[in-house]
Formats: structure tokens, sequence, C-alpha cells
């Protein structure tokens, strides 16, 4: 194994090498490959503004541009393989970089460390993903919005998981639609209040040697600038942790949406079939056809929210500046990411396949009394004030139960005796496609 000074950014300082447990327990390798990309990014941005500033002279930049170039594109083609011997990605780069071009390689790294560098990596690969996140949502929306055009049923809506009062199937999926345009619209705000960059920053109180932070700012994309604070610069993890908190926020809405397709698709509710492409079957019982897919969605919602309570637990009690703790946000991130973006793509996948069964929704319709909020509205029209008109159509309500009818099955003669304010009208006016069509309700078809 090569030693520590050949594999290390740091090794000069020691007189041994690393223990191979600390040097596995240290190493990033096998669980950040991913920032190979973003780190090369932020280094040519670097070598552009060491030659700006003469840190470099025209040559030497060119020299180590095309080496990170060729670097990059050995990595993405599999020729230039990031193992363990690597302690992290800053420096499976930089000494590749150094065996391509030799000693002007190891100018690279002058005038910044790895804790600003990391962090820019860092900002560079969430920036990136939560605009695939924000472009996943909004084909998950695209696809809510067309299936709930396709289906214009009517349904019930519930609270506490009782019938209430009709909807439609395209009113309930779109309320989706609006919580995961709140999602994408948190996103994009996380990116904005991270769009500072921490390049310059150095190891924690910047550095000696004349640089000009607001231009690689603006090579790297950063619309704010340079960070203001190099202490805060290196050991800000905040814009990691509110995409998180985004993530976390978005799973919740995709596990509520989960569990009612869950629901809706059991023989209790019968109101969708969802694709086989989605479900699984049963090891002994053959009738067997399991939403594992949105089961699956709704599970590992939780691992996303202890993502976030990972991070956080590891950045409640860091004093400033750089702590190897705040190595925690690279798994965190990860791991969410995957989740997020395998569930945003599954829930996408089972709405977009589902089959309503609007005959189903209708008979539940009719068995849960969803039109006594309108009998009460119809009561106070007619002078009945609202409080007498409640424990009027509560009377109703028990009438129908106790004769096992709904509301509009009762005759004339039979509303009469809860009130005279009844008149034939009251049918028309609690017909259940009518109420869809009454004022504001106009917005569920």
């Amino acid at each position: 194994m090569p030693n520590t000074y050949e594999t290390k950014l740091w090794g000069g300082r020691f007189r041994g090498d690393e223990d191979a447990l600390m040097q596995h327990f240290n190493s990033e390798c096998w669980r950040t490959s991913w920032l190979v990309e973003p780190d090369i990014q932020g280094s040519l941005a670097h070598v552009a503004m060491q030659v700006k500033c003469g840190l470099l002279t025209s040559a030497e930049g060119e020299t180590l541009t095309r080496g990170l170039e060729t670097i990059l594109a050995d990595f993405k083609a599999g020729q230039l393989v990031y193992t363990e011997e690597y302690e992290d990605v800053h420096t499976f780069v930089e000494l590749h970089l150094i065996r391509r071009v030799g000693d002007v390689g190891k100018k690279l790294h002058t005038a910044r460390s790895r804790n600003d560098q990391c962090n820019v990596d860092m900002k560079l690969y969430v920036k990136q993903q939560a605009h695939h996140v924000a472009a996943l949502i909004d084909t998950f929306c695209a696809t809510l919005q067309r299936v709930a055009e396709e289906n214009p049923w009517m349904m019930p809506g519930y609270t506490h998981l009782q019938r209430a009062q009709v909807v439609t199937f395209k009113y309930h999926l779109m309320a989706y639609c609006e919580m995961m345009l709140r999602d994408k619209k948190r996103l994009l705000n996380a990116v904005d209040v991270m769009d500072e960059s921490p390049l310059g920053c150095g190891a924690l109180a910047g550095t000696t040697h004349i640089i000009d932070r607001s231009y690689t700012a603006q090579l790297l994309g950063f619309s704010h600038g340079a960070c203001k604070n190099f202490l805060d610069g290196v050991s800000d993890r905040d814009f990691v942790l509110e995409v998180l908190s985004d993530f976390s926020i978005l799973m919740m809405h995709l596990s509520r949406l989960a569990e009612e397709l869950i629901l809706w698709s059991s023989a209790e509710f019968g109101f969708v079939v969802l694709d086989d492409k989605y479900t699984t079957g049963s090891s002994i019982m053959p009738q067997k056809k399991n939403p594992d897919g949105a089961e699956l969605v709704r599970g590992r919602t939780g691992r996303v929210y202890g993502d976030l309570m990972a991070l956080l637990c590891a950045m409640k009690g860091l004093p400033l500046a750089y702590n190897k703790d705040m190595q925690q946000d690279k798994d965190s991130f990860a791991d969410a990411l995957d989740v997020v973006t395998a569930s945003l793509m599954m829930m996408e996948r089972m709405i977009g396949t589902l089959q309503a069964k609007p005959e189903a929704m209708e008979a539940a319709v009719k068995k849960g009394f969803l039109n006594a909020t309108e009998v009460a509205d119809y009561l106070v029209q007619h002078g009945v004030p609202f409080r007498d008109a409640h424990g009027i159509v509560g009377q109703i309500v028990i009438y129908c139960e106790d004769a096992q009818k709904g509301i509009e099955e009762l005759s004339l003669d039979e509303l009469l005796q809860f009130s005279p304010a009844f008149g034939p009208d009251i049918f028309s006016y609690i017909d259940y496609a009518a109420i869809l069509q009454k004022g504001i309700k106009k917005e569920m078809l």
C-alpha cells in the first residue's frame, strides 16, 4: 500500500501511516464519488482565478486545466476509479493531477483549503440536485393534472377518515399538486439562500495571497457572490439542512398520498386499481395484490426524517469552524436524495397508470349523508338560524339511519316532520351533482 505521504494531502507532518481501520473509518470514497465532478468544476474555476491574479502563469493554468479535464473525462468513462486509498475526493483529484502534469499540479491548492473546497463541492452538488428534484416535481404535477382531468368523478371527501362532503377525484388529486408546488418553491428558495461561494475562505481565516473571490463565485454561478464571513463560509451546513428539511416535507406529502392509494385500492374502498407493475403478491395467499410501491414510499419517509435528524444532531454542538463531524452531511444528503428521487418517480408512475372506479366512489357518496351540510344550508336560506338547522339535520340523519335511507330518499312529508321550512325545491338543492355545480364548488369539477 502507498505510504501516507503519497496518498494524503497532509502526510508530511506524520512519522507513520494510519491504521487500516482508521483509514477505512476516515475515508469517504465508497460513498462520495458523486463529488468528483463538482470538485473538478470548482478546481477549474480556482485555476482560472489563480491565472487572473498572477498565482499561475497562463501556461501553467492551461496545463492544470487540461489535466483536470482529462481526469474528469477518464472518470466519467470508468477508466479512472476512485478507491479507498484516497482519503477523500479532493485528494483523489489532486494526486491524479500531479501524476499527470508533474510538479505544476502541486500549485493547484495554493490559496485554498479542503475546508472551503468541500463546501464549494457540496453547494454545487446540492444546487444541481435541488433543481433535479424540482424537475421531477414538475413531471409529477403534470401527471397528477392529466389523471385528474381524465377522472372528474364525484367521491367522498373525508375528515377524521369519516365521509364528510362530496368532492371529486380530480379535485382530490389536485390538492397534492398544490403541495408539490409548495415543495418546489421551498427547494428553489433554499437554492437562492445558499447561493454564495465559500471558495477563498481558506481553512477558516482566508488567505494572505491576493485572490479574487468574486471572480470564482461568478465562474461557478453563485448569484450572490462570495460568502461574507470566512468562519461561516467553511462551517456552514445550513444549506444541506434546509434542503433535507424540504425533502422531509416533500416525503410527508408523498407518504400521505401513498396512504390514500393503499386505502383506495383495498376491497373496503375499491376506488382505484393499481397497475400490476407497482404491486406484488403473497407467497402463500394467491389472491393477494399488495400496494408495495406505495407502502415503500410511506415507509422510506422515515429514512429521510432520520437523515435530517442525524445531521442536525451532528451539527448542534460544534464550535467554529470546521470539524470532521461535518463529513456526515454527505451520507445524510446522498441517502435522502436517493429516497426522494426514487419516491417521486415511483409515485408519478403509480398515479399515471392507476384505474379509477367511479361507480365505487359514487356508491360511497350515497352511503355517507354527504349532503347533510347542504340540507342545513337550505334551511338557513329559508330563515332557520344555523345552529337550529344543524340540530334539525342531526335528527334527520338519525331518522335516516334507522330507516336505512339517504336524506335524498326521504319524502317531503318525512322532511316536514322536522321543519316546516322544507319545500319541494329541497331535492334539487341536495342532489349531489347539483351540489358540485353550486357557486365556488364548481372549482371541484
